[in-house]
């Protein structure tokens, strides 16, 4: 197995992981709560948004930003939401689209396929299906939607590079993109270096300039930050948290060893809040293929 390969695995594993979780409860080797939904409430949904969708889809949301919040998705347009999850932008591009457009999920975890397609059923909506697959190589048809969301999922990327040729590719032209991810800057190796970490959107995360500068590489124009949501250390810390159990076993489970092969093995809670603090997050990327 690539590393690339192995990266896309442990994520997957620890997706699935939180997803079958029924917070609170323990997780799968230690008794530290594992608590859903954290990040959706930081996140800048409405509440007529979340009280509109299916339960399962607003608790199992794992997202940092609300990238439809705001946006020009109009009725007939052709959405493709990279990283669908259990569904929650999925199922709002789907109801901005109307019956004459279409909103595509992309995911690479089989659990969240399941949860999605199950809360695309609860929600009655006609025009919404979700594909198996990899952002790096989306099955995807090149210039066929209008718009590409995504919400705290590049990130995760293993190759970034792709990510952003592939969503040049798919775009109409004059199509266009929003996504809210992680961005952060100046932590130290450890952080990267840790796979419990890389899995709660965080290790894997580039600079705010290097992630204008590679949709710009990629072809597209227009890039723009268009807003940010700044973590203090109460969110950081609850958003830590509630992603990454706090016990040495529980770091084990979650891509480490529970002794020094994971670089945050032996960091506390605190400790890893203090090294991102002022450091890291969300922003909103918003960006267009040339063309008419």
């Amino acid at each position: 197995m690539n590393p690339e390969e192995n990266v896309r695995l442990n994520v997957a594993e620890a997706y699935t992981r939180a997803v079958q979780a029924d917070a609170p409860q323990s997780s799968c080797c230690t008794n530290a709560p594992v608590q859903k939904g954290v990040a959706v409430k930081l996140a800048g949904y409405t509440s007529d948004e979340l009280s509109a969708l299916p339960p399962d889809a607003v608790v199992d949301s794992f997202g940092c930003g609300n990238p439809l919040a705001f946006s020009e998705v109009k009725e007939g347009d052709v959405v493709l939401d990279l990283g669908s999850g259990a569904g929650i932008d999925l199922l709002i591009a789907g109801k901005k689209v109307g019956p004459t457009g279409r909103a595509i999920g992309i995911d690479m975890t089989d659990e969240m396929i399941r949860r999605a397609n199950e809360n695309v059923a609860a929600a009655g909506l006609q025009n919404v299906e979700v594909r198996k697959g990899i952002i790096e190589d989306m099955p995807v048809d090149t210039a066929s939607v209008d718009w590409v969301i995504s919400n705290c999922v590049i990130n995760l990327s293993p190759d970034k590079p792709a990510v952003f040729r592939e969503i040049a590719r798919v775009l109409k032209p004059g199509g266009r993109m929003i996504v809210s991810d992680i961005v952060m800057r100046d932590v130290p190796d450890w952080i990267r270096t840790s796979a419990a970490l890389y899995s709660s959107c965080v290790a894997g995360a580039i600079s705010e300039q290097d992630y204008v500068a590679g949709l710009e590489s990629a072809g597209l124009s227009d890039v723009e930050v268009r807003e940010r949501i700044v973590y203090d250390r109460s969110q950081l810390e609850g958003f830590i948290r509630s992603e990454l159990p706090e016990s040495k076993e529980a770091l084990a489970c979650c891509g480490g060893s529970g002794d020094s092969t994971d670089s945050v093995s032996d960091k506390t809670i605190n400790e890893i809040t203090d090294a991102l603090l002022d450091k890291v997050w969300s922003a909103k990327f918003a960006a267009q293929r040339p063309g008419a």
